[in-house]
């Protein structure tokens, strides 16, 4: 659940919002290659919009892949416009129905975003290109599953419209010391998990950190179902393939549980109040042992903790998580250069540009762990080829309809108020079952 991807998530989804015109979304922000595109269309300018934090991890991967394109594109003029995600997600299919369309871009996958501009016509089917260059055989199944869209433009289909070239997924974060101190023992499984949960709490210490005016807290939820879960039940609620029962033994545990941690103060109750952010703060100043959250949490911890060693594992209590491809490279229907477009995604499927985004701290695709030096973006790595090799990549809760961030938010707000599980799962199953319904 993540700002919406369908969300309007989270990463990216964690940007601040901020109201833009179509005129902003138009004016260059940032040009790499200076002076205006006069000559698009002729093979000799790329246009190149993204919208990562300047001297993130992904944005210096970017100026890398650009980087290599001069080099082997020398008579090419780059002119990249660093967007925000806001810019371009409000108004993307109004752009790229001009002629100002970008030739690549950077976009947000989900069924309410790129899904739909593939519906409408406004993207490049790069199924073919994607076979041609082998990027299809770089991307896993359940990582592509979001760059895949069908006619009704819904993912999971067979026409590739996105190239993703990094992953998301939540694991665990522990603090090595704060195990340590109070002799508790790394899970290696759930027992264990719960085990070390109780350790903590009967030494005075709130084991888990946890926000939920926020995603952290819905996230916690459906990955309490996942651990209950097989792959048609993540089709099912993901994809439409079939119906949702979410008083099954799925949301059900996962409603219960999730009260019985509240209840034994493994989290505190006081957390309905926090966002995402406080959530890390928990963990960095060593009030709480464990995290499980993201890990677009990553980078900032590797900054931020200076006092204590602390590792990331996959969460030991399911197969599954919450997690996908990460957003992707879009081709423009109205873009002047494709094929400078289809150049430049095939340097960031690159081993060097997937190991620079190893090395920097998010999670490549294509590259294998072991080519990367930093130990700590190889634990991360590890933790994410662990779900991405067993399929065990389950997308995000608020995915399916549109709107659902604030539904998964508000009702797990109200499970940790005291509301009863069964009407919190009536309030989940509500529109979830109104959109489905009208599918039909």
């Amino acid at each position: 659940m993540t700002n919406m991807r369908f969300r309007a998530p989270r990463r990216t989804t964690r940007r601040a919002l901020l109201a833009v015109s179509a005129l902003a979304l138009v004016a260059p922000l940032t040009a790499c290659g200076g002076g205006s595109d006069t000559a698009a269309g002729d093979g000799k300018t790329l246009r190149l919009w993204h919208y990562e934090q300047e001297d993130g991890a992904l944005s210096n991967a970017w100026d890398a892949a650009i980087a290599e394109f001069k080099k082997t594109h020398p008579d090419v003029k780059v002119v990249f416009e660093r967007k925000t995600f806001e810019q371009i997600q409000q108004n993307a299919g109004m752009i790229l129905n001009s002629d100002k369309a970008p030739d690549v871009m950077e976009y947000n996958k989900g069924n309410a975003t790129t899904g739909l501009l593939a519906k409408q016509g406004l993207l490049t089917d790069l199924t073919s290109v994607a076979k041609e260059r082998g990027w299809d055989k770089k991307i896993s199944e359940s990582a592509s599953v979001t760059a895949r869209y069908d006619a009704n433009g819904e993912m999971g289909g067979a026409k590739w419209y996105g190239i993703p070239n990094y992953g998301e997924f939540v694991l665990s974060y522990y603090n090595d010391d704060l195990f340590k101190k109070y002799n508790v023992a790394k899970p290696t499984d759930f027992k264990s998990f719960e085990a070390a949960l109780a350790k903590f709490k009967a030494a005075g210490v709130t084991p888990l950190a946890n926000a939920a005016n926020d995603h952290p807290a819905g996230h916690w939820l459906y990955l309490l179902a996942l651990s209950q879960a097989d792959d048609t039940w993540v089709d099912n609620y993901q994809l439409y393939k079939g119906k949702v029962d979410f008083h099954g033994p799925e949301m059900t545990y996962a409603v219960n549980k999730y009260k019985e941690w509240l209840d034994k103060g493994y989290f505190e109750k006081k957390d309905v109040g926090l966002k995402g952010s406080d959530m890390t703060e928990q963990f960095v100043s060593q009030k709480r042992p464990i995290m499980v959250g993201g890990n677009w949490w990553f980078g900032g911890l590797t900054t931020d903790i200076k006092n204590f060693e602390w590792s990331t594992a996959p969460y030991p209590g399911s197969e599954k998580t919450l997690g996908s491809g990460g957003n992707h490279w879009v081709v423009p229907t109205k873009a002047k250069n494709k094929k400078l477009a289809e150049d430049f995604i095939d340097i960031t499927m690159s081993d060097k540009i997937q190991k620079r985004i190893g090395e920097e701290g998010n999670v490549p695709l294509a590259a294998k762990a072991d080519s990367i030096t930093n130990p700590k973006a190889r634990e991360l790595i590890n933790a994410f080829n662990t779900h991405q090799s067993s399929n065990g990549l389950a997308f995000y809760p608020d995915w399916p309809v549109a709107g659902y961030y604030d539904t998964w938010m508000a009702a797990t707000q109200n499970l940790m108020n005291g509301s009863k599980p069964d009407k919190v799962l009536d309030e989940l199953a509500a529109p979830y079952e109104k959109y489905a319904a009208s599918r039909h």
